[in-house]
């Protein structure tokens, strides 16, 4: 079975910092893409960074880039997403999804990502 479990999330003060991990069971992280996404209270999910099997390199969102680093273990087995330098607006639940149909990046098209997992809550206070 498929199954994607985030960690990490927590309650920080602009300026501080969070690592994100997320771990996948049925499947290893040299298969497909990985996204982080988030959700903020009454707004869409949106994509933060992605992760590309094919050739380890990360596209980030200009909203976090400098601020937000995502990477993967070398057993392939978790990924995580290190955030500094956060801010109220990055405020959010955030999420990890596999992206079954591609190796390699390429944006954050929501229905190309088929499993999810249960989100972790990021809190910044101002």
């Amino acid at each position: 079975e498929v199954q994607l479990v985030e960690s990490g999330g927590g309650l920080v003060q602009a300026g501080g910092s969070l690592r994100l991990s997320c771990a996948a069971s049925g499947f290893t992280f040299d298969d497909y893409a990985i996204g982080w996404f988030r959700q903020a209270p009454g707004k869409e999910r949106e994509g933060v960074s992605c992760f590309s099997a094919s050739d380890g390199s990360a596209d980030y969102v200009d909203s976090v880039k400098g601020r937000f680093t995502i990477s993967r273990d070398k057993a392939k087995t978790m990924m995580y997403l290190q955030m500094n330098n956060l801010k109220p607006e990055d405020t959010a639940v955030y999420y990890c999804a596999a992206n079954l149909m591609r190796r390699r990046c390429a944006g954050y098209v929501l229905h190309e990502y088929s499993y999810w997992g249960q989100g972790t809550q990021v809190t910044v206070s101002s």
